[in-house]
C-alpha cells in the first residue's frame, strides 16, 4: 500500500515540471576525481525513485571548538563549566530562517509540500522523487557505479547546483558527489584495533614464568617479579603508580563500547580469580542494550573473541568497587556478520540522551542512520531485532572507553565529521570520550585500503584511523614492556610479531587527511617536526588524492594518538583458556579507568568530572610519563618513532596517576 501511494504521488508530481526561470543556480559540490575503486556507468533510468536527503545548515558548528576549549583549557576562567543538553541543543539547532527557505525552493520547484518530511529538530528534510525530477531540481545527472573489486553499486553524480540564495542554508545532498550505496556489506565486522593473542596456556598457573627473570626481578613482589611478559592488574597499578579503588560515587560508572563481540560471564570469574581476586564473582557490568543486542553469551560462542571480555576485566580490576556499563549495539545478525566497518557508533549515538535526537541530526550531508550503511530497525528477519530505533534512551556515562575503529578513508568525511561533532557535543558537556588508536603501525589492517592495509596505487602512503583522527576525542595508543624489563623499567611502543597478518602488529599513529590539528596540539606537533628528522616526503591538503600525491602523510592533519598506556602481555581468559593478549585495545579502557578514578577524587571534593582532557594533557606533559623508544613501522617503512615530548607513535606518554591527581584535584 505505501508503494502504491508513493508511486501515485510521484506521478501525480511529475505531471508538473515547472521551474522557476527567475532562480539563478550555483555549483554546490564536484567531484574533482573519480574515486578509484568505483566505476561510473550507466546513466539511472528516469524513472527510478531516489531517496533524497538535504542536510540543513547547523548554526555555530564553526563556533564548536571555541566553546569546548572555553570549558576544557585549564587556563580558562570558565573551565568545568559545562553546558547542559539543551544549551547544546539550542546552541547548534538550524535555524527556522534555513528550514523555510529550502522549503519553499523545494514546492516552487515541483515539489509538493507533502512530500517532504522534515525531523522534529528540523535538522534535515527529505523526500522521494523520480530520478528525472531529481536531476532537473539539482541540474545534475545520475550514475550507477560499480565497486571495481565488488559487486556493490552506489549512485551519484559529479556535480549538483542549488539556488544561489539557498546554498547557504544546505550543508549537502545525498545522493550527490556522497553517493549512496544500494548494496550492503557481507563481510564481517572489522576493527582498526584488532586484539590480538598469543598461544594458549592450559591454566595460568602452568605459565607463569614462561622464560628466567630478570635480574631485578629478585627484589619485587611476587605478583611484580614476571610483569616483563605477563602483565596483570597488579603490574598495572605498579607501573602508573595507581591505588587500590576504595569510592564508588553513584554514577560514576566508566562506559564500554562494544560491537560485534560479547562477553561470557565465566571468563570474567576465572580472571577474577586468578588475576583481579579483590573483584567478587559475579560482578559483571550494568547492560545498556542497544537495538536489540545481547548482554553475554556462552564462552564458547563464536560471538565471544575477547574484546569485550578484555576491556571489562580491565576496568573492573582497576575500579572495582565502580561500576561499569556496557554500552553494546545492534542484533547479531547486524553485529558482527552483516554491515563490516561501515555503521561504527551511529546506532549508540542514536540511543544516547544527547542535546537533540542524533538519530534525526544532521550535519555534513548526513542524517541520522543511513540505511545504506547503518542497521534498519525494526529488521524483520528471523532472530532480528523487531522494536524502532533506540533514540535518546541512555544517559552517557563520564567517561566512555571504545577499543574500534577503522581507517578514516572508508568513509565518507561528512560521516565522520557528523560524528566527530557529537563527540563534541558530548565533550562540551564534561564526557571524555576515548579510543583506541589501532594496531597496525601506520597502516591499517591487511586489505584497508592497499594488501598491505595502505594508501595509493603502491601501498606506500600511510593510512590515518577513524575515530582517533577526531580532534574532540582522546586517542590512546599502545605500550609495551620487554621480556628482560620490570615495572621500574621505561615502556616502549607496542610492537610485536604475532604471526601471519599481524606479524607487523604495532600501535597506530600518524596525521589525518580529513580533520586538521586542533590548537590544543599546534605547539606540541610543531615540536616534533622540528626534532624528528623526518625523511619521508609529505603534503599539506585534506581529502587528499591518494592516487597522485607524492607525499607519505598530511603534515597539516590532525596527529594522533594523544596518551598512551600498556597493551601487550595481558592475561587474561576466553573461552576458558589463558591467553597472552596484545593491542591499543588494552590501552584504552586502562586510560579510561585512571580517568574514572581521578574523577571519584574530585568529586570526593565536591568539583565535577574532568571532562574533555585533551587541551590539560597538552598544557601539562609532565604528569604523563614520557615514551622514547620504538616505533610504529608500516606501508615500507618503519612509522613514527618515539622521542622526547609528543610523538605519533606514543602520544605525550603514560599515566603517572599521582602526578595526574594533583593537576586535575588542582583545576576547578
Amino acid at each position: 500500500m505505501l508503494v502504491r501511494q508513493l508511486a501515485v504521488a510521484l506521478a501525480i508530481a511529475a505531471v508538473s515540471e515547472a521551474v522557476p526561470t527567475s532562480v539563478k543556480h550555483v555549483l554546490h559540490e564536484k567531484r574533482h576525481q573519480p574515486a578509484s575503486d568505483w566505476v561510473k556507468g550507466a546513466r539511472v533510468e528516469s524513472d527510478a525513485i531516489l531517496p533524497i536527503r538535504i542536510g540543513l545548515a547547523q548554526n555555530n558548528l564553526d563556533k564548536g571548538d571555541e566553546f569546548l576549549m572555553e570549558v576544557s583549557d585549564p587556563t580558562s576562567t570558565k573551565y568545568g563549566q559545562y553546558w547542559s543538553s539543551d544549551e547544546v541543543h539550542d546552541m547548534f539547532a538550524p535555524s527556522q530562517e534555513a528550514v523555510e527557505a529550502v522549503r519553499e525552493w523545494l514546492i516552487a520547484s515541483g515539489i509538493e509540500s507533502s512530500r517532504v518530511v522534515h525531523s522534529d529538530n528540523k535538522g534535515w528534510l527529505a523526500f522521494d522523487a523520480y530520478a528525472h525530477e531529481a536531476e532537473r531540481l539539482l541540474l545534475a545527472e545520475f550514475h550507477e557505479h560499480e565497486n571495481a573489486a565488488s559487486a556493490r553499486i552506489r549512485v551519484g553524480c559529479d556535480e549538483y547546483h542549488l539556488p544561489q540564495h539557498i546554498q547557504k542554508h544546505v550543508d549537502y545532498i545525498t545522493p550527490g558527489v556522497k553517493m549512496t550505496q544500494v548494496v550492503k556489506r557481507s563481510k564481517k565486522v572489522k576493527r582498526a584495533s584488532q586484539l590480538g593473542h598469543s598461544s594458549k596456556a592450559k591454566t595460568a598457573a602452568l605459565d607463569k614464568h614462561p622464560q628466567p627473570l630478570p635480574p631485578q626481578a629478585k627484589f619485587l613482589p611476587d605478583d611484580l617479579k614476571a610483569c616483563g611478559y605477563n602483565i596483570t592488574p597488579s603490574c598495572i597499578k605498579a607501573l602508573y603508580h595507581i591505588p587500590d579503588a576504595d569510592k564508588a560515587t553513584p554514577g560514576n560508572s566508566l562506559g564500554l563500547y562494544e560491537q560485534g563481540d560479547y562477553f561470557a560471564k565465566s571468563d570474567l570469574d576465572l580472571f577474577y580469580q586468578e588475576y583481579a581476586p579483590w573483584v567478587p564473582q559475579g560482578t559483571y557490568p550494568i547492560p545498556a542494550m542497544i537495538d536489540g543486542a545481547e548482554y553475554g553469551v556462552a564462552s564458547n560462542s563464536s560471538l565471544n573473541t575477547g574484546e569485550s571480555d578484555i576491556d571489562i576485566d580491565m576496568a573492573f580490576s582497576l575500579l572495582y568497587p565502580q561500576s561499569v556499563t556496557l554500552y553494546q549495539v545492534d542484533d547479531n545478525l547486524y553485529e558482527p556478520v552483516e554491515v563490516e566497518t561501515t555503521n561504527l557508533f551511529n546506532t549508540f549515538l542514536d540511543a544516547l540522551d544527547g542535546p537533540q535526537s542524533y538519530c534525526s541530526y544532521t550535519a555534513y550531508g548526513e542524517t541520522g542512520d543511513d540505511p545504506a550503511i547503518d542497521p534498519v530497525y525494526p529488521d524483520n528477519r528471523p532472530g532480528g531485532y523487531n522494536g524502532k530505533l533506540q533514540c535518546g534512551v541512555y544517559k552517557p556515562t563520564n567517561v566512555i572507553s571504545a577499543s574500534y575503529g577503522q581507517a578514516e578513508a572508508d568513509l565518507p568525511v561528512g560521516y565522520t565529521k557528523r560524528q566527530c561533532n557529537e563527540f563534541m557535543k558530548l565533550a562540551l558537556q564534561g564526557h571524555s570520550i576515548l579510543f583506541a588508536s589501532g594496531d597496525y603501525g601506520v597502516g591499517s589492517f591487511a586489505g584497508d585500503g592497499d594488501e598491505n592495509g595502505c594508501l595509493g596505487p603502491d601501498g606506500l602512503i600511510f593510512n590515518p584511523q577513524y575515530p582517533s583522527n577526531c580532534p574532540y576525542v582522546t586517542s590512546v595508543g599502545g605500550t609495551m614492556l620487554y621480556g628482560y624489563q620490570t615495572v621500574n623499567d621505561s615502556e616502549s611502543v607496542m610492537h610485536a610479531n604475532l604471526g601471519g597478518t599481524a606479524s607487523n602488529f604495532s600501535t597506530a599513529g600518524g596525521f589525518s587527511n580529513y580533520f586538521p590539528q586542533p590548537s590544543y596540539q599546534k605547539a606540541a606537533v610543531e615540536k616534533y617536526f622540528e626534532t624528528a628528522n623526518l625523511t619521508y616526503p609529505y603534503y599539506s591538503e585534506f581529502e587528499v588524492d591518494v592516487n597522485t600525491t607524492k607525499g607519505r602523510f598530511n603534515r597539516l592533519g590532525r596527529g594522533y594518538p594523544d596518551v598512551a598506556a600498556n597493551g601487550a602481555n595481558f592475561r587474561a581468559y576466553m573461552d576458558s583458556y589463558d591467553y597472552h593478549w596484545y593491542g591499543s585495545s588494552l590501552a584504552s579502557p586502562l586510560f579510561a579507568s585512571v580517568l574514572t578514578l581521578i574523577n571519584e577524587e574530585r568529586f570526593a571534593i565536591g568539583k565535577g568530572p574532568v571532562g574533555f582532557v585533551n587541551p590539560t594533557l597538552y598544557a601539562h606533559p609532565e604528569v604523563l610519563n614520557d615514551i622514547t623508544n620504538g616505533t610504529n613501522a608500516g606501508c615500507g617503512t618503519y612509522g613514527f618513532s618515539a622521542i622526547k615530548g609528543w610523538d605519533p607513535a606514543s602520544g605525550l606518554g603514560t599515566p603517572n596517576f599521582p602526578k595526574m591527581k594533583e593537576l586535575f584535584l588542582s583545576l576547578p
